[in-house]
């Protein structure tokens, strides 16, 4: 792709967006401020004043399981409006290229691990988010109608569980590492209590990593695959959660109770990502840690 073109980001001011600027600060970052992507009509008229040659779509309601589990109508609602409206009116405003982040949230709670592209349409996702796994899956089958009947140059990407700086941390709704560093962080020695067993299989990709990729895949990946983002290190929450405690410093217990153990595995292989950045290197979980927590110790202290 050349150099001298116009991309627009949605989602500019959600995690991903923020980081990405770092790695592209030429790129055009917007949010649910500039636009009510929940319109349709809004959004193409956004889309035709702004005339992008390119849209990388990140713009998701997004949350931790609980949040997930409290709110599964307002996260499938929220979701599959965006993802339509984007993507059509992408095409109907004439931009030829786009270029879609899913999640391994779509991929089937049941299927063969470590799955791979191919298994994503296997069977239903994670009954702990299972409405917005649908509407990620969906966003892939909307990619795939277009590109066999308009021949657009639409593709779509599946990052594994991200954390890094500028994660949410609000305890309502984050993720499970910026919950952990927090509980450890506050814990001053007091025993600490997780959701779920600590025996679930995850792959962690630290966000910075994500927005290296980004620019590649815009620029090289043209295919229907919905390419996984995932590290190639994998390990239990039991094990995430003792990495977090030694980067905290914490002398803090911890222990699991069992309520909501969310999808036993989800780990990935990423021979389809190799195969397009066959150099890239991914960063390792105690560097990524720290330098979440770095950042999350220096907002706190600077009262954000």
């Amino acid at each position: 792709m050349e150099e001298k073109i116009k991309v627009l980001v949605t989602g500019g001011t959600g995690f991903v967006g923020e980081r990405l600027r770092l790695v592209k600060p030429d790129w055009v970052y917007m949010s649910s401020k500039d636009v009510n992507f929940i319109s349709y009509e809004d959004t193409l008229t956004f889309l035709e004043r702004e005339t992008p040659d390119a849209i990388v779509h990140l713009a998701a309601r997004v949350g931790g399981i609980q949040d997930n589990a409290k709110h599964p109508a307002d996260f499938y609602d929220a979701n599959i409006l965006i993802n339509t409206n984007v993507v059509r009116a992408s095409k109907d405003a004439g931009i030829k290229r786009l270029l879609a982040c899913l999640s391994t949230c779509a991929f089937p709670d049941e299927v063969e691990y470590p799955f791979d592209e191919s298994s994503i349409m296997g069977g239903p996702p994670a009954e702990t988010n299972l409405a917005y796994g649908f509407t990620k899956r969906a966003l892939y089958v909307q990619i795939m109608a277009y590109r066999k009947q308009y021949g657009l140059d639409y593709s779509c990407f599946s990052p594994t569980n991200l954390y890094g700086p500028e994660d949410n941390f609000d305890p309502e709704t984050s993720h499970f590492i910026p919950a952990a560093l927090k509980k450890f962080h506050e814990a001053k020695g007091e025993a600490l209590e997780f959701w779920g067993t600590g025996d679930t299989i995850r792959q962690f990709l630290f966000i910075d990593d994500l927005c290296r990729v980004i620019p590649e895949l815009l620029d090289k990946h043209h295919s229907d695959i919905p390419v996984i983002i995932s590290p190639d290190e994998t390990t239990n929450i039991q094990e995430m959660a003792s990495l977090c405690k030694e980067v905290v410093g914490s002398n803090s217990s911890f222990s699991f109770n069992g309520y909501l153990p969310g999808q036993f595995r989800k780990d990935a292989v990423n021979d389809e990502l190799k195969e397009l950045l066959p150099s890239f290197k991914f960063t390792p979980y105690k560097d990524g840690l720290r330098a979440t927590y770095e950042w999350y110790e220096k907002s706190i202290n600077n009262g954000d």
